[in-house]
C-alpha cells in the first residue's frame, strides 16, 4: 500500500509518497492541469499501488470537462479579466465566480477593500509605508497575487509600475502590494464598462 500526502499551492502542489512502513517512495511537484490525476498515479512506482484504486476512471475526463465550461464562460463577448495579462482560464472564472455583479461595488476603492488590496497606511515620521492587509477575499486577492508576480517578472506596464515602486525604495512585498492595489482598478473599470454594455437579460 502507497499514501499519498499532497501539499497545496496557488497553481501546483507537491505530492510525497509514503509505503506501510512511513518511508518514503517518491516526491514530486505537480502544475495543476487537466492531466494532474494521470500524472500523480504514475509517480507511483510500479507494484506499490497503480491500478484501479489509483486511477479513478473518469476524474481526467471531468477535469477536462470543467476546464471546457470554464473557457466557455470567460470567453462570453462581456467578460473582460481574460484579456488581461497574466489570468488564465482558471484564473479569469475564479474571478467572475467570486465577484458575480461588480456593480455591486460602487467603486474601485470599494472593489479593493473586498479583494483585499486596499492599502493599509503603517508610516512612521517621514517614512510612508503600507502593511499587508489580511481582510477581504482571500480567494480573490491570491489571484491577484499571482497576476501581480506574472505582471512584475514580465516586460510591460505592470512590470514598469513595479520598478518605479522599488526606486521610490519601496521593499519587493511592498512594491507587490501596490501592484495589487494598481491591479484591481485595471479589473474594476473595464469590468464596469462590460457590465454597462450587457445585453439586457431576458425575464
Amino acid at each position: 500500500m502507497v499514501i499519498i500526502g499532497i501539499d497545496p499551492h496557488k497553481s501546483s502542489f507537491t505530492a510525497v509518497a509514503v509505503n506501510r512502513s512511513g518511508a518514503t517512495v517518491g516526491s514530486r511537484r505537480f502544475v495543476v492541469n487537466a492531466g494532474t490525476a494521470t500524472a500523480l498515479c504514475e509517480m507511483v512506482p510500479p507494484g506499490l499501488g497503480q491500478g484501479r484504486a489509483c486511477r479513478p476512471p473518469d476524474i481526467d475526463s471531468s477535469i477536462k470537462a470543467n476546464e471546457a465550461q470554464m473557457r466557455d464562460a470567460v470567453a462570453a463577448p462581456t467578460t473582460t479579466p481574460q484579456k488581461v495579462h497574466g489570468i488564465n482560464t482558471v484564473r479569469a472564472a475564479k474571478l467572475l465566480g467570486h465577484i458575480r455583479d461588480i456593480t455591486r461595488f460602487p467603486s474601485a476603492d470599494h472593489f479593493a477593500g473586498y479583494t483585499g488590496t486596499a492599502l493599509l497606511a503603517a508610516s512612521s515620521g517621514e517614512n510612508t509605508r503600507h502593511r499587508l492587509n489580511t481582510g477581504g477575499n482571500r480567494q480573490l486577492n491570491s489571484v491577484l497575487h499571482t497576476i501581480a508576480v506574472c505582471r512584475a517578472r514580465d516586460p510591460g506596464p505592470g512590470r514598469v509600475y513595479y520598478q518605479r515602486k522599488l526606486d521610490e525604495g519601496k521593499t519587493r512585498a511592498e512594491a507587490r502590494r501596490a501592484l495589487k492595489r494598481r491591479l484591481a482598478n485595471v479589473l474594476y473599470r473595464p469590468m464596469r464598462r462590460d457590465q454597462q454594455h450587457a445585453p439586457p437579460t431576458a425575464a
